[in-house]
């Protein structure tokens, strides 16, 4: 007996997603207030932000600590959830599938990246504002308008 998916093809169902990955994304603000947005193969060359999945046992804190790091060569420390996103068979993902975002804003902790080479293929550090001109995945443009509007709800702007 095959355990091919009937109509899709080359695929087996133990390769096939049974619930929602549960992941993290960080919103990267060094204490100038310029915000780190990288460009990724897997979101169709469009730009976005550091983060991955949650392990087993990790704490979505513990996550975007690491996956930062690990795309990014940054340390950050995480400041405030933000924004939870759901992102059901994403158009512009190279793989159907379906994630709940928790969207971090983060504090970098040191300003030089060194890029994985593997997940991210640039990044510029940039004022949130002019952020907004990129072309930005649709998630992370959610998530750097939500950035904004926090911004503008308070009275001062606050460096993380």
């Amino acid at each position: 007996m095959s355990n091919l998916v009937p109509g899709r093809k080359g695929k087996y169902l133990e390769d096939l997603q049974l619930y929602p990955e549960a992941t993290v994304g960080a919103l990267v603000v060094k204490p100038n207030g310029d915000v780190l947005i990288v460009r990724s193969s897997k979101w169709n060359d469009k730009f976005t932000v550091p983060g991955g999945h949650i392990e087993l046992g990790e704490s979505a804190e513990e996550a975007i600590k690491r996956e930062v790091k690990e795309e990014t060569g940054l340390d950050v420390e995480p400041v405030e959830l933000l924004l939870v996103q759901q992102a059901i068979y994403p158009a512009n993902y190279y793989k159907h599938e379906h994630f709940i975002f928790m969207d971090y804003l983060c504090k970098a902790l040191n300003s030089e990246v060194k890029l994985d080479g593997r997940e991210l293929q640039d990044y510029v550090w940039m004022e949130p504002r002019e952020a907004l001109a990129l072309d930005l995945e649709d998630y992370t443009r959610r998530f750097v308008v939500k950035y904004l509007a926090e911004l503008n709800g308070k009275t001062s702007t606050p460096h993380v």
